[in-house]
């Protein structure tokens, strides 16, 4: 698996698995009848933001991740980042490869931490892998998402420095 920064070639490999997910609704935060264009826009970063895909040997797209500030001017030394995993690919380390390479990306761009924003409390293989790579949850917000089949669900706020302490 090689990661590598996405290009507009890679999208039409990236939006139908994006789609799908995004419609399931038990996962991610956007509107599940997001249009493809809309959706483009919102995953396809320009610098500051960073898009990659995670590929095989053969040029399938297997994942692909999304990384910027989570927040203007005072707050943009702290990275924000999206992960979309092909589900004829979950369970091989596409989720895992994409995070590590979030991780020392934003690093090397200068970030100081990583917050993630909007986890389902329920989507407990994502939770799983951000605690292994030193996630914390910083907060749950009380049914702050509404999951399909689940109804209102916590939404966590998950939180890990990229910084040592003087």
């Amino acid at each position: 698996m090689i990661i590598r920064e996405a290009t507009a070639a890679d999208w039409p490999a990236i939006w139908p698995f994006l789609h799908r997910i995004v419609a399931a609704g038990d996962t991610f935060t956007w509107p599940r009848d997001i249009a493809e264009e809309a959706a483009r826009e919102m995953w396809m970063k320009c610098l500051p933001g960073r898009t990659v895909v995670a590929v095989a040997e053969d040029g399938t797209v297997l994942g692909s991740a999304e990384t910027h500030p989570n927040q203007m001017g005072p707050g943009s030394h702290v990275a924000n980042a999206g992960f979309m995993v092909d589900d004829a690919y979950a369970g091989r380390g596409v989720g895992r490869a994409l995070c590590a390479h979030v991780i020392e990306q934003a690093r090397a761009d200068g970030y100081r931490a990583i917050q993630y924003n909007a986890v389902a409390s329920t989507n407990s293989r994502a939770v799983a892998l951000w605690k292994s790579f030193g996630f914390t949850v910083l907060a749950a917000v009380p049914e702050g998402f509404l999951h399909p089949e689940l109804g209102y669900v916590d939404l966590l706020v998950m939180y890990l420095p990229l910084h040592e302490e003087a």
